[in-house]
């Protein structure tokens, strides 16, 4: 199988699910060897000769794999399907008409990052994934606590939007905080929603909005924290759920989404699933349980950015474009020395 010589990988917004998947994929391609450069999906389309070298393997996410059809050795990847009642059809329309084109030629292949994301795709668009590969974590959150720390937060970490349901969470988490005086509740990220949330919220003392932490930061108040809490009912798999696994946060999360299939072996124990119709009471109930349950890290070797770096070489496409490599490299000399 042909390395390629660097890959391209598009992030997204400074923080959140698909920034961290982008730099936790650059570090496995460097640990293997291979150089890897993150750039925002507007950036691909003014990258117009690494798109069309097939020495070059790009990863393109959301409004990048629009560059699909004219990209050489690209992997496309789907992080989900847009909501409708957040993103609009217009944009859902535009992403399926993308996905389908990345299906349509052997230079290009469609990765789900989730069997739950490759569900919905082969269900609802007849859109079929060339492989399932699980999003890697930035190495940063592989090394457990070196020593334990007292956990007193309960903590929120991602972009501050409706669709992540933290304003329906948090009158329970406040509640369950005023029956345990001695915690805290951190919600760390920004978004539309900060401002309202503060406004409403913000008048405990007990409640603290960080705005957007660095990874280290993060990993900081997840190695204080005793329930880290989840709302986004779709969500498509949850590089957050693993960080707070791994630094031995129990989880409460919907009963929904790509994040089971990390769940399921730690649902009872480290993790505890919240009813999709966000109750109060059931909501309470849960977070009671969740508080109540041992801390302990989680071992995550099988999302460590090597391994995952490994995965997506074997569904590179490359693997078919030795030879347009070598012609396109010697065009590419002869043009350098006319």
């Amino acid at each position: 199988m042909p390395t390629p010589e660097k890959v391209l990988i598009t992030g997204g917004r400074e923080v959140g699910g698909l920034t961290a998947f982008a730099a936790a994929l650059s570090q496995g391609f460097t640990a293997l060897g291979i150089p890897s450069e993150v750039i925002t999906p507007g950036e691909i389309f003014w990258r117009w000769r690494d798109l069309r070298d097939p020495g070059v393997l790009k990863v393109l996410s959301t409004t990048a794999v629009f560059a699909a059809p004219v990209a050489r050795r690209a992997i496309c990847v789907a992080h989900g399907f847009p909501r409708v009642d957040v993103a609009k059809w217009i944009k859902a329309i535009a992403l399926y008409a993308s996905y389908r084109a990345a299906g349509a030629t052997s230079q290009t292949k469609l990765v789900a990052i989730s069997d739950y994301v490759a569900a919905q795709l082969r269900c609802l668009f007849d859109i079929r994934a060339d492989a399932v590969i699980r999003n890697p974590v930035q190495s940063c959150f592989l090394t457990p606590p070196d020593e334990p720390c007292q956990r007193r937060y309960l903590t929120y970490v991602g972009r501050l939007i409706a669709a992540k349901n933290v304003h329906r969470l948090l009158p329970a988490m406040c509640e369950l905080q005023r029956e345990n005086p001695e915690m805290r509740i951190c919600i760390i990220g920004d978004g539309p929603q900060l401002e309202t949330l503060r406004s409403s919220f913000g008048g405990n003392r007990s409640v603290e909005f960080t705005g957007d932490l660095d990874p280290l930061k993060v990993r900081s108040y997840l190695r204080k924290t005793k329930v880290f809490v989840s709302g986004n009912e779709m969500e498509p798999f949850g590089i957050t759920y693993l960080e707070a696994l791994s630094q031995g946060c129990a989880v409460a999360m919907p009963a929904c989404g790509g994040g089971i299939e990390i769940a399921l072996p730690f649902i009872g124990t480290q993790v505890h699933l919240l009813p999709l119709s966000f109750d109060h009471g059931s909501v309470l109930d849960t977070l009671r349980l969740a508080v109540r349950c041992a801390n302990a890290p989680v071992s995550l070797s099988a999302y460590e950015p090597r391994a995952v770096g490994e995965a997506y070489l074997q569904v590179d496409p490359g693997r078919s474009l030795v030879r347009a490599s070598a012609i396109y490299k010697m065009a590419a000399s002869e043009e350098k020395a006319s």
